[in-house]
């Protein structure tokens, strides 16, 4: 299963690139021999239109076009809270399933259009806080590590 993420705007040097970085290196050199591949990571242009509602859509035609299809997962402040074994194991439930891609959207400042996100399988929050989005590119990253560090036992994991 090939993990992508994908997200509005593009994401500045300093430390919140460093950590994506640090998190894509760790999950390329352990995913393989788990059955996953990547993290492919693709950054979509911010939209310019002037109406939140017409950014949501004309933002999503962005996702559209760069989504291989697969499991599509919305991070979203209104999504559900899961934790880290649970969402291990539904990455692996899913690759298992035969599903070839896991896709991860990130909205941009005004969100994800709902019509893109109901395509979703899985709408995910990391809590009722609102986060930057930037800090949240970090949080899935850890989160996709995390998970293959469940799948393939390491002890990176503590409960």
């Amino acid at each position: 299963m090939r993990l992508q993420l994908l997200a509005v705007g593009r994401l500045k040097d300093g430390p919140e690139r460093v950590l994506c970085e640090r998190y894509a290196a760790r999950i390329h050199d352990s995913c393989r021999p788990l059955g996953f591949a990547g993290p492919d990571i693709v950054e979509l242009a911010e939209s310019r239109a002037r109406r939140p509602e017409d950014r949501k859509v004309e933002e999503a035609s962005s996702f559209r076009a760069k989504l291989p299809g697969g499991l599509l997962i919305a991070l979203d402040e209104h999504g559900r809270s899961m934790g880290s074994t649970d969402f291990a194991h539904r990455l692996a439930r899913e690759r298992d399933a035969g599903l070839a891609h896991a896709s991860f959207l990130i909205g941009g400042a005004d969100g994800l259009d709902p019509a893109l996100r109901e395509q979703c399988a899985l709408a995910l929050s990391f809590g009722a806080l609102t986060l930057p989005h930037q800090l949240v590119r970090v949080l899935v990253l850890e989160q996709l590590y995390r998970a293959l560090t469940i799948l393939g036992g390491h002890p990176y994991h503590r409960v």
